[in-house]
């Protein structure tokens, strides 16, 4: 039997929160209880979350439980359908924590230069 679409969505949720706070699976697995080969099914939508399960993964990730729920059947708040594909990559999560971890005035001068060479192309 195929995943469900919604299961789909909401484990690559869960994986882009645990990108997003730099979380090992290992450790995310640890923390709410399940063994990492069981997190991974979650991940890819083949084992369906409980609500309590879900409930435990957003504590540990620190995001409201409805984040997991967003973007459901197409539908992306406030329209924002940039912001959900560009964090769905695993490349522009780690470019995003990154660019945080550089100093202020030269993270100004990064985007003045990403600015430019997104232009050139």
């Amino acid at each position: 039997m195929e995943p469900h679409h919604v299961d789909i969505q909401v484990g690559r949720k869960v994986r882009q929160c645990r990108w997003l706070v730099g979380m090992s699976l290992q450790a995310l697995a640890e923390r709410i209880g399940v063994s990492y080969q069981q997190l991974q099914k979650y991940e890819r939508g083949e084992n369906r979350i409980s609500i309590s399960r879900l409930w435990e993964i957003a504590r540990v990730l620190e995001v409201p439980m409805a984040h997991f729920l967003e973007e459901l059947d197409g539908q992306v708040p406030n329209g924002n359908a940039l912001r959900a594909s560009l964090l769905s990559e695993k490349e522009a999560i780690k470019l995003v924590r990154a660019y945080h971890a550089i100093p202020e005035t030269q993270r100004r001068q990064l985007l003045s230069l990403a600015q430019v060479l997104s232009k050139a192309g």
